[in-house]
């Protein structure tokens, strides 16, 4: 079958193995191909019922369960552009959202998220075989319908957008792309049974979880929201591949530690990776002894479709860098940021690189140069072996005394303290110079100091990479695919700061 349509991973499947299992909704029910299949043509119908067609946005408030999936690839098979947004997002977040996209029709997957059926308010509810939904009509407004291999398939907006919103148009094309180049670095195969913690209305689940297992035949099974608990369940319980965030891996050990468990010891697990942010040496270490596997890390960014890079490496190997560009992916450097030869921002040029923002051809322009290559925002830079080393993004980049501080090295060193979970690192400007500020959820509260960290980075930070003030806290404002929300610390620890 030749593959254009994002739905069409799903047909293939039908000649070949229609009976094997393809997604696990989050209650434990399991749907084979066949199933699935016959799910999506009762999401087509109703989608069509309610107006979307060609080039109509489709707009669905939800949390992960089965209904988001048959939803999106219904809205293939039609044409439309799925936009999947957060239930956890706000009242005003999703408002914005939704006053841009323009959408035909909005459902809400209330069976499943109370913060869907909040938002969802008095909107009519309809019973299917994927879930009891809540639906509310938009106006139709359909976009100029394309149907190469540009056309749209799901509009993504990225997290912590403020002000008006920034849709990425990512095309069939990109996805498929995408889906094979994810199944292909992880070696996935119909045996494998892939944990979908990540939320598919972010791209990494989208993409590397979702449309990967899709290329591959493979089963993914659905959690609603993270939960360091059901994670340690899921991983006895026949998971073989685990795509993560740092975040999730760092609260996944925690909870281990928390029960007694020094190391995982699955027997099926063989497969486990980061993404999201750059990792650091002691914590890797740490996280290869714990699941007795490597460590694979990778970047990508929502106007990438996920990937731009990816390791494939053994165990113990020290490697901390995002790994070589995948095949058919460009990366390469505007060194005229900064003052280190070697840093520059990242850019990225293929198959990968979405079609742009929706409705704002003035930020496609400043984000995408006229030969296609894809400003990222991120500081990196490329080792003689061509892997791709992030060390931060350009935004976040602290200038304190003159000099340059990167915020994943002064995580890194706190991050390497036994007691330390997670922390975050950004800067704030007093008296025309910029602060180190250091946020630091411990395992457990007293469990460590903030001179007791003073003293153990002392040794590992130069004096002016040193957190200004190091605050202790319970826990760390996160997104949904448990990405620690840099943008909201100030004002979420206020009453901390000076």
């Amino acid at each position: 079958m030749s593959i254009t349509r994002i739905h069409q991973l799903v047909a293939q499947h039908l000649e070949i193995r229609p009976d094997e299992p393809a997604i696990k909704d989050c209650d434990g029910q399991v749907y084979s191909w066949a199933g699935y299949s016959v799910l999506i043509d009762e999401a087509e119908a109703l989608l069509r019922k309610h107006g979307a067609a060609s080039g109509e946005r489709v707009l669905v408030v939800a949390e992960n369960c089965l209904a988001l999936p048959v939803l999106m690839m219904a809205a293939s098979r039609i044409g439309a552009w799925c936009v999947p947004v957060n239930a956890r997002m706000s009242a005003a977040e999703i408002a914005r959202i939704s006053n841009h996209a323009r959408p035909v029709v909005t459902l809400y997957t209330s069976h499943i998220s109370k913060e869907a059926a909040a938002h969802a308010g008095a909107a009519a509810f309809r019973t299917t075989g994927f879930g009891a939904l809540q639906i509310a009509p938009g106006t139709p407004d359909a976009e100029p319908v394309d149907e190469g291999k540009d056309a749209t398939a799901i509009l993504l907006y990225t997290t912590g957008t403020t002000g008006d919103p920034k849709g990425v148009m990512l095309t069939h094309s990109n996805l498929i792309f995408a889906a094979r180049a994810s199944a292909e670095l992880r070696d996935l195969s119909p045996r494998d049974h892939v944990y979908g913690a990540l939320p598919l209305t972010h791209v990494f689940g989208v993409a590397s979880m979702l449309m990967a297992s899709a290329h591959a035949g493979a089963m993914v099974e659905l959690s609603t929201r993270f939960d360091p608990k059901q994670l340690l369940l899921a991983l006895s319980n026949g998971t073989t591949v685990m795509p993560a965030v740092p975040q999730m891996h760092a609260l996944l050990m925690a909870q281990a530690k928390a029960e007694g468990q020094a190391l995982l010891g699955s027997d099926t697990l063989r497969y486990v990776s980061s993404g999201a942010a750059p990792l650091d040496p002691a914590w890797k270490r740490n996280a290869e002894a714990f699941y007795g596997l490597p460590l694979q890390n990778g970047y990508g960014m929502t106007e990438s479709t996920a990937g731009i890079s990816g390791t494939r490496n053994a165990i113990g190997d020290p490697d901390t860098s995002a790994g070589p560009p995948l095949p058919g992916i460009e990366i390469s450097l505007d060194l005229s940021l900064g003052e280190d030869p070697d840093v520059g921002e990242v850019l990225t040029r293929g198959p990968h690189v979405m079609k742009g923002y929706f409705r704002s051809p003035e930020a496609t322009a400043a984000a995408i140069t006229p030969d296609g290559w894809l400003r990222t925002g991120d500081l990196g830079r490329i080792d003689p072996d061509g892997r791709l080393h992030i060390v931060g993004r350009a935004k976040e980049l602290i200038i304190r005394s003159g000099f340059n501080v990167y915020p994943p090295e002064v995580e890194a060193a706190l991050n390497d303290h036994p007691e330390v979970v997670q922390s975050a690192v950004i800067g704030r400007t007093i008296d025309g110079d910029e602060q180190v500020l250091a946020f630091v959820q411990a395992h457990a509260p007293g469990a460590v100091s903030e001179e007791d960290l003073r003293a153990f980075v002392s040794d590992r930070l130069a004096g002016y990479k040193r957190p200004s003030h190091i605050l202790l806290v319970d826990a760390l404002p996160a997104a949904a695919t448990g990405k620690i929300l840099k943008h909201h610390l100030l004002k979420h620890f206020a009453d901390l700061l000076d």
